[in-house]
């Protein structure tokens, strides 16, 4: 027998669905109508990222003070960490460079090892040590080596503020982003040896401006600041276990970056074999000898070929280690052991 109550209770359930559908289809006619963008699918907003204007943020921002310290320990190094420390015990850089005496702009230049993004490389394989290494190993390396002095603890306030400083450097810097600012710049060396004569030619015409015609560098006023433009050669620059003792490594860093504020990643003013020869003619100079340099890549092949001390993994000459030409040690490693080699 059919329930009629029951049956009109569903009839009127459905009739009251379809007028409250049928006034949900009117309201949104009706805010259509009066605002057809509603419903239109929003386009996607696309950020570049855009390296950091260091000193503006500096001046205007408020910087966590471990970035802050870590920014004046980079820029400041020779007052901080160096010879010219107030504490004895804080004067572990043997010279008077700062950091960014290489690491251009306050670390943010393109071209000349960039820390942007360099926190998101580590951990990483070091050939020099044949083991994994840390930034924190990193920032040692260079201690030890283009600051010719000690390592610094790595659970220090020094260290985290360097790192973190890096970090902020890093901030939101998308992966392909990093690849692009990352190291020197690329580099095709000459089939031939460096020619000093010719080095000594470039280094009068676009490098005594700034480094003097000693190769001493220009000092501030007060010399409490360090160099306005560093010495590459001599007591107080970097050691002979130095990257930018490799003829190789100091070319693609000179293509880029000089003449300072001349030069850049994207518009070098000097060719290819002119940063060759011109950074063979500054490594011909002494500096400071690095002790134990010869315990440096426990595996011989991953040796850069124009380190300039041995031992190798090859019977080319030391001569042609330190002056090349280089494309023929290139050629041997990648033939006998299938490496491809840039430095």
């Amino acid at each position: 027998m059919i329930n009629y109550k029951i049956v009109s209770k569903r009839i009127a359930i459905i009739i009251s669905a379809l007028i409250g559908l049928m006034a949900a289809v009117f309201i949104g006619l009706y805010f259509f109508n009066k605002n057809p963008k509603i419903l239109q699918k929003s386009e996607r907003t696309i950020t570049i990222w855009q390296p950091r204007n260091v000193e503006e943020d500096m001046a205007n921002s408020f910087i966590m003070p471990d970035v802050k310290y870590g920014y004046e320990l980079l820029t400041q190094t020779q007052k901080y960490l160096g010879p010219q420390a107030e504490n004895p015990k804080m004067r572990l850089s043997g010279n008077n460079l700062k950091c960014t005496s290489c690491h251009l702009d306050a670390g943010n230049r393109p071209g000349s090892g960039s820390w942007a993004g360099v926190t998101q490389r580590y951990p990483s394989f070091r050939g020099r040590s044949n083991a994994m290494g840390t930034i924190q190993d990193r920032i040692n390396g260079c201690m030890e080596r283009s600051m010719n002095g000690q390592k610094i603890d790595i659970d220090s306030r020094e260290m985290r503020a360097m790192v973190a400083y890096m970090d902020w450097l890093s901030e939101g810097i998308p992966e392909d982003e990093v690849k692009k600012v990352s190291g020197y710049t690329k580099l095709d060396p000459p089939n031939t040896a460096v020619d000093l004569n010719k080095g000594q030619q470039i280094f009068t015409k676009h490098c005594i401006e700034c480094h003097q015609e000693d190769g001493q560098g220009l000092k501030h006023e007060d010399f409490k600041d360090g160099y306005v433009y560093p010495p590459l050669w001599g007591d107080d620059t970097f050691n002979d276990g130095a990257g930018m003792h490799r003829v190789l490594t100091a070319a693609q860093f000179i293509k880029a970056n000089m003449p300072y504020l001349l030069a850049s990643r994207e518009k070098p003013v000097l060719t290819d074999e002119e940063a060759y020869h011109v950074a063979g003619y500054i490594n011909s100079f002494k500096r400071p000898e690095k002790a134990n340099k010869e315990k440096d890549y426990p595996d011989l092949k991953l040796k850069p070929v124009s380190t300039p001390y041995g031992p190798w993994e090859d019977n080319f000459t030391a001569e042609q280690h330190k002056y090349g030409p280089f494309p023929p040690i290139i050629a041997y490693y990648k033939e006998k052991f299938d490496l491809k080699k840039s430095k």
